[in-house]
């Protein structure tokens, strides 16, 4: 029996019966690993998976696997991590526990779950922001987002609403935090006004809904009593099992000033956070750009790799710098994109020291392009030759020729202590001495970093 055609088959057909965002969040990495007794046992990539597909599609999965096979089956959904340990994970630890008239929702409809780019660095961050969205109030609740600026945390936010607003009837409110906070305060600023009604008016905005979504939650700390009134309100909708999803650019744990009794609120459901992008996701966060755009002249390769290496932790710089560049050429020449217009118009942007900085990432794109190793198994664990040895020699790269610090290198590539890093460092500098072929190789990739 071949399981893969039996899962090829049934993932052709229930692709045709859910829409395309929950088949790629869902189904499009799962794999059928055993038929035995009745149980069919899939491999998922995380918990989340397990919970969302037991829960929300596992109806819809059993049927069409009747329909494929002729025969009834149970499903067991499993973590690459209890195959390799042997245990068994409950869902149960995951997560916690209408109105037609029109209602402001404050959301902007061209933030999606479609054109948010999904890479390693916030790929856990979109699943779980859709399994909020399909079952708001029941999966992660709050739900807690966080990470640097301009990272895409207000984009899944708003996804999370858009999508909720587009297949239900719930009430949606989305809000900065400074939102609230005013709200609050206008509350008392007039002594003239009818304190009773404004109050009145003030709960029935933030209480009187479905889902509340506040962004950059620290700026609380700035009004105690305004976080006294959000503590209210928190109890208020997570008690009658009304979603809230939460940004920052910490986690609540950094969050300093902020009063321990909201921290622990904010403990109580899911905390996911989102990492910068690497380089290949900045790559595609540039190509979805361009081709959203009116520019009709092609972007050059080195044009984007350029923008793609010196923009590291922000995705809104990112997107700024092409629109740049496209502004720049139009005025300078016709439209007409190089690397040295790009360069012209991008000058002021990026300083010496972020250039120097952002080579690594160069340095682990060219070695892994090198040795056809993905950047993702590159940084981590593993420590099989063929992953081991290009890690090395990237390390050696970034010491030698980009005279990077040890702690610097170490951090970049995966945690690793400073020893580790001098290791391999004194490692490749010794095989170089002996192996005219690796120089030869290590001074190509040099070349390509000039």
């Amino acid at each position: 029996m071949d399981l893969n055609n039996i899962w090829n088959s049934f993932l052709n057909n229930i692709k045709s019966k859910i829409n395309d965002i929950a088949y790629d969040t869902w189904f499009s990495e799962t794999k059928l690993i055993n038929l035995n007794e009745n149980i069919a046992t899939v491999l998922v990539p995380y918990h989340i998976h397990k919970k969302s597909l037991s829960e929300n599609y596992n109806d819809i999965i059993e049927e069409v696997f009747t329909e494929i096979t002729g025969s009834n089956f149970k499903f067991n959904y499993v973590v690459e991590e209890e195959i390799e340990n042997n245990i068994t994970q409950s869902t149960e630890i995951i997560g916690v526990p209408n109105n037609n008239e029109p209602f402001e929702t404050n959301l902007d409809s061209r933030y999606t779950f479609k054109n948010f780019i999904i890479g390693p660095s916030n790929k856990f961050a979109a699943t779980s922001a859709l399994a909020v969205a399909e079952q708001p109030g029941k999966m992660y609740n709050p739900l807690f987002i966080y990470g640097s600026s301009g990272l895409g945390k207000t984009h899944l936010m708003q996804a999370i609403g858009n999508y909720i607003v587009k297949n239900s009837n719930k009430k949606v409110l989305y809000i900065p935090c400074d939102t609230f906070i005013n709200d609050f305060i206008d509350i008392y600023r007039d002594p003239s006004s009818n304190n009773i009604e404004a109050i009145k008016k003030f709960k029935n905005k933030y209480r009187d809904i479905d889902v509340l979504m506040i962004d950059d939650i620290h700026s609380l700390v700035r009004a105690n009593s305004a976080q006294q009134e959000f503590f209210n309100t928190f109890n208020d909708l997570y008690n009658n099992e009304k979603q809230i999803i939460i940004s920052s650019d910490r986690s609540p744990d950094d969050i300093k000033k902020l009063e321990e009794r909201l921290k622990t609120r904010f403990n109580w459901g899911l905390q996911v956070n989102i990492l910068p992008p690497d380089f290949k996701l900045r790559m595609e966060i540039l190509d979805n750009k361009i081709a959203n755009s009116e520019l009709t002249e092609v972007v050059p390769y080195d044009v984007k790799e350029y923008i793609a290496s010196n923009c590291v932790g922000d995705v809104r710089r990112l997107e700024g710098s092409i629109t740049r560049v496209f502004a720049y050429a139009t005025m300078m020449n016709g439209s007409e994109i190089t690397l040295e217009i790009a360069k012209e118009a991008l000058k002021d942007d990026y300083s010496k020291a972020s250039l120097s900085q952002n080579k690594m990432d160069q340095v682990i794109q060219i070695v892994c392009d090198y040795y056809n190793v993905k950047e993702e198994v590159f940084l981590s664990k593993n420590r099989s030759n063929e992953v081991a040895i290009p890690r090395m020699i990237a390390m050696y790269i970034c010491r030698t020729y980009l005279d990077e610090n040890l702690t610097k290198i170490g951090i970049k590539f995966g945690g690793k202590n400073h020893t580790t890093v001098m290791h391999a460092v004194n490692k490749i500098k010794k095989a170089i001495l002996e192996d005219d072929k690796l120089n030869t190789e290590i001074q190509k990739m040099i070349n390509q970093i000039r």
